[in-house]
């Protein structure tokens, strides 16, 4: 009997929108299979501006950005946005700041933020049905199991493109 082999795609997006605590907040993310490993580009606009960390209250911005497990949103409603995306994506069951799907932060500039990457951690294929987060806080990459990023303000379902 022939089976055909499974087509790997060469490309995954994610289109990124707001929560009601970023309603601006839209851009996107493209993975794109390149030799050794995957690039990652990254394009958001509508980022809440930066405020320091005053008291005991937590930074917003620069912005922590990951691969949830589930590609559903869900609700972008308060109190807590996106629940149904799941937590960080660790399919090789590292400590948080090592896992697959943990990304450097954004830095917004006046609400634009624009950056590309590689790893060599997962395919395009891979990240199809995950989620791409963005936080409100920035990610401190040792907390367990999530870094302490806060809020969910962003996310977007990943696709075969």
């Amino acid at each position: 009997m022939y089976y055909p082999m499974r087509q790997m795609v060469s490309r995954s997006y994610a289109e990124i929108k707001g929560s009601e605590l970023a309603p601006n907040l839209h851009g996107y993310v493209v993975f794109t299979n390149v030799p050794n490993g995957t690039e990652v580009t990254v394009e958001v606009n509508g980022l809440p501006p930066y405020r320091p960390a005053i008291g005991n209250q937590a930074p917003i911005g620069p912005h922590g950005f990951h691969i949830h497990q589930n590609g559903d949103c869900g609700s972008a409603d308060m109190p807590e946005p996106f629940q149904a995306a799941g937590g960080h994506w660790n399919p090789t069951d590292q400590p948080h700041g090592n896992h697959a799907g943990d990304f450097p932060v954004l830095f917004s500039n006046n609400g634009y933020a624009r950056m590309s990457f590689f790893t060599n951690r997962f395919s395009p294929q891979d990240v199809i049905g995950k989620s791409i987060v963005i936080h409100e806080n920035p990610d401190d990459y040792r907390s367990q199991p999530s870094g302490s990023s806060g809020k969910r303000i962003g996310c977007g379902s990943i696709i075969a493109l």
